[in-house]
């Protein structure tokens, strides 16, 4: 278990996955019913952009550094792009994990539930919520909290699932894993991040949920360049079942934005992808 998200925190994947979340809660929060908002892969929840781990990498400047302090913005990032600038003076230091947000952005009749299996990031999380009823930290794998935690006592909230995709027979693992949770959950919302690297895998992930004849699965796609080396993060990818009313609609207004001013090279391509329709 050598992955550790510090290294990654604020890059282009984070900006498509956090702006999604982030339209994706404030959909749920429409109705005033309590919501469980559960993270698999929790992470530490905030990250400083100066510390070593993001500065080995400097991801994050070809990410949310590219945006975070534009003037115009496309409204469906606005909600995103204030919890940033929020954490921030004027200078970009502060990063929002998927916890944070999703904390920022809860209201009083609802739960956040976090598991992270990394003993040191599980710990840097507990101490981060201390003393929140609202939030409950369990160390413990990501892939055993969907089974621990799922159906919730509220019945209505979101399950994000987003794995470190080290290992071979992940993309079929994650596959699997929003099937049974839509088993167990059939009214939540379920929300998954994966890699872009070649297209292959993609695809079988893709013909997987198809083949399973479950209504509501719409993929979201976005490259940085052409996957033409396997080798290379090439972009990334959200699968969501049961995605929030006209949710489609907002993203097809915010895609095309984020992928040209994302781009890493030549290919730069965003779009969504009904895998299934509802019926």
């Amino acid at each position: 278990m050598n992955y550790r998200h510090n290294f990654h925190a604020g890059n282009f994947a984070d900006v498509l996955k956090h702006a999604v979340l982030a339209l994706v809660v404030q959909a749920l929060c429409k109705k005033d019913a309590p919501l469980a908002l559960i993270d698999t892969h929790a992470g530490i929840g905030r990250y400083d952009l100066w510390t070593a781990a993001p500065n080995k990498t400097d991801e994050y400047k070809e990410g949310i550094g590219r945006i975070w302090d534009l003037a115009q913005v496309p409204a469906e990032l606005s909600v995103y792009l204030s919890l940033v600038r929020k954490m921030n003076g004027q200078h970009l230091r502060h990063y929002p994990g998927s916890p944070q947000l999703m904390r920022q952005l809860m209201r009083p009749q609802d739960r956040l539930v976090l598991a992270e299996l990394h003993p040191d990031d599980a710990l840097t999380l507990k101490a981060q919520f201390h003393g929140d009823r609202q939030v409950a930290v369990h160390h413990m794998d990501g892939w055993q909290a969907l089974k621990a935690f799922l159906p919730p006592k509220e019945k209505r909230g979101l399950a994000l699932i987003d794995p470190a995709f080290e290992e071979k027979g992940e993309y079929e693992r994650l596959g699997k894993a929003l099937l049974k949770a839509r088993e167990r959950w059939p009214q939540g919302v379920l929300m998954a991040w994966h890699p872009i690297k070649g297209q292959d895998e993609q695809q079988a992930l893709d013909d997987m949920l198809r083949s399973a004849e479950v209504p509501g699965i719409l993929a979201v796609r976005h490259l940085v360049r052409t996957p033409s080396d396997p080798k290379l993060f090439n972009g990334s990818g959200l699968i969501l079942i049961n995605p929030p009313y006209k949710l489609d609609e907002q993203l097809s207004r915010l895609l095309p934005w984020l992928a040209e001013k994302l781009a890493q090279g030549e290919g730069v391509a965003a779009w969504l992808d009904w895998l299934a329709k509802d019926v």
